[in-house]
């Protein structure tokens, strides 16, 4: 923050710095007020005031320059990241505001025992919420160039902004985020067919002769063909013989049985 150092013109503009560029122009009737912040209230108290003029936002920093210059108060200037706590304010009746905190900087026309100014813009024609955000995209574009520097070894310093490109920054991102975003277009997801529910077919079981059935003689009859002819066997199954002789001797015995009945 300094006050009356910012060089002007014979038409009474400012002169930009090596490298800066004006990004946004408030209207004529906006109001500056400079004061100590009630928390450091300090021995001298700080009170400039204008009632109209012109605030700039560049490359570097915020300008205003007053409509009636006074001794006191001809021009004014901020580092863009000396201010903190930046928001709009919007009271029930008048214009809204735009307030933050700053720092000054040494020699810059401020009394050294003041650490912090508060400083507050009034819009009488409107443009503080305007004003505020392309003030919070720039803090935020400058900050992330700022650390890119310092991790590359450069340095830069946080007041000297005039070698920082703003057209060739990336782009911000919130240091809170944990998903990071591809830079290359993902395919679309497909989504899954819905499947269509088929009549389930019935079944009638099948009744055997035969009780049990073993897994080779099941495997087999699975695999036969209904129209497939197969030869009658040579040979009687296993056990044949012997179920017709148990078979033999229990018609003997009955018929024995009966005979000794009937005498």
């Amino acid at each position: 923050m300094a006050l009356n150092w910012v060089m002007l013109n014979p038409q009474r503009k400012f002169v930009p710095l090596p490298g800066e560029r004006i990004l946004l122009t408030s209207p004529s009737r906006t109001t500056l007020s400079l004061q100590t912040p009630n928390s450091y209230p300090g021995k001298e108290p700080l009170n400039i005031s204008s009632s109209g003029g012109t605030a700039y936002i560049t490359s570097q920093r915020i300008v205003y320059l007053p409509a009636s210059p006074t001794p006191q108060l001809q021009s004014f200037s901020a580092p863009i990241l000396n201010l903190q706590d930046t928001h709009v304010e919007s009271p029930f009746f008048g214009a809204n505001s735009w307030t933050g905190v700053l720092k000054p900087v040494a020699g810059g026309g401020i009394p050294p025992h003041h650490a912090y100014i508060k400083l507050s813009m009034t819009f009488k024609e409107g443009g503080a919420f305007d004003f505020a955000t392309s003030y919070e995209q720039l803090k935020e574009t400058i900050t992330q160039a700022v650390e890119v520097a310092r991790e590359s070894g450069r340095q830069q310093g946080e007041s000297d902004l005039s070698d920082i490109n703003l057209e060739q920054l990336p782009a911000y991102e919130d240091i809170g985020n944990t998903t990071a975003v591809s830079a290359t277009p993902q395919p679309p997801i497909q989504q899954p067919t819905p499947i269509t529910p088929t009549a389930t077919p019935s079944y009638t079981p099948q009744l055997h002769s035969r009780s049990t059935l073993s897994s080779a003689e099941g495997d087999e009859s699975s695999s036969r063909r209904p129209d497939q002819q197969y030869p009658p066997p040579d040979e009687p199954p296993p056990g044949y013989e012997e179920a017709q002789q148990q078979n033999n001797h229990s018609v003997v015995d009955n018929l024995e049985r009966n005979l000794r009945i009937s005498k």
